[in-house]
């Protein structure tokens, strides 16, 4: 979940700037989603809180234009990160929040096999002045394995039922 309203050029070129200057700085690692037929851009996602000696991150600023919510978009941007993350980085940690009160995102992250963890209360300060609420979410290297499958599954299934 973004904590900001994208949607205003503005605000968005003033997030895409941050986000390449954190990437300079080493600090995020932003991604652009490109639909694979079409080459169209069609989302971000991103690293960051990224503690090396921890082995862990985060993932998150994800998200995806509205004509590709309910796609297998995002569930394989999302195999693709946490499969570097635990098969290539080795990270013991990947973390994920969302606003407490999209529940959508909320669903869509236990899908892919996050485990909640609570509420943060007044996490962040948005852009408007108003405080949000988080709800964090995890996944552990040792319960990645299932994860994994519970996405491919989702996936398969996905592509099946478009093919029909």
């Amino acid at each position: 979940m973004i904590p900001t309203n994208a949607s205003d050029k503005t605000i968005f070129y003033q997030n895409y700037e941050f986000s390449l200057s954190e990437r300079e700085n080493g600090n995020q690692y932003p991604f652009v989603i490109r639909h694979k037929e079409t080459q169209q851009l069609i989302g971000s996602t991103r690293f960051f809180e990224i503690y090396p000696s921890d082995k862990k991150l985060e993932i998150g600023w994800t998200w995806i234009t509205k004509d590709f919510w309910g796609t297998t978009v995002n569930l394989e941007c999302k195999l693709l990160l946490l499969t570097y993350c635990f098969e290539i980085l080795k990270t013991n940690r990947v973390q994920l929040k969302t606003k407490d009160n999209n529940f959508r995102s909320r669903k869509a992250i236990e899908k892919i096999g996050g485990v909640f963890e609570g509420i943060l209360r007044k996490d962040k300060i948005q852009n408007d002045g108003s405080t949000r609420n988080a709800a964090y979410y995890s996944i552990l290297d040792n319960e990645w394995k299932a994860a994994k499958q519970k996405i491919e599954a989702q996936i398969r299934e996905k592509e099946t039922s478009v093919k029909l």
